[in-house]
């Protein structure tokens, strides 16, 4: 009888091959139904965009800047008839200040208006932006159009 205790131990010690996953698909069915639980209750990020304030009305003189589709840039004074012509990126500080000069007798309170067509690209607008403000324009405003 010791010789079959003995040979029935020899059968229990072999080394397994294979690893046992149903430890690690109970924890991730776990884990699964935790995130399907609480995903409904997490409330989305609220962005807060700034509004749109509305002057009492039009300045008497302003620069405008126009953007159209086609990304040309064309600078004029807000009271001006006819078209102006396209202004290169790298000019339109120089034109502007020149304008600006113009409108108030070299006063540099003249306010920008920067109007663009809704089909361009926010970036061009914000390069617009970007360099009147690194040449030192001040008082720079958008142009919207409210819905109606």
């Amino acid at each position: 009888m010791a010789k079959l205790s003995a040979r029935g131990r020899g059968r229990g010690r072999r080394t397994m091959n294979e690893i046992n996953m149903v430890p690690f698909i109970d924890v991730m069915l776990v884990l699964l139904i935790i995130f399907m639980v609480t995903a409904p209750l997490i409330t989305p990020s609220q962005i807060d965009l700034p509004s749109v304030g509305q002057a009492s009305r039009q300045p008497d003189r302003f620069v405008q800047v126009l953007i159209d589709r086609d990304e040309q840039v064309q600078v004029k004074l807000g009271n001006a008839t006819g078209e102006p012509p396209a202004v290169p990126l790298n000019r339109l500080a120089a034109s502007v200040r020149e304008l600006q000069g113009n409108a108030a007798a070299g006063n540099d309170a003249t306010p920008v208006v920067i109007s663009a067509d809704k089909s361009v690209k926010y970036e061009t607008v914000v390069k617009v932006m970007d360099t009147l403000q690194r040449a030192g324009v001040t008082r720079v405003g958008l142009s919207v159009q409210t819905t109606r």
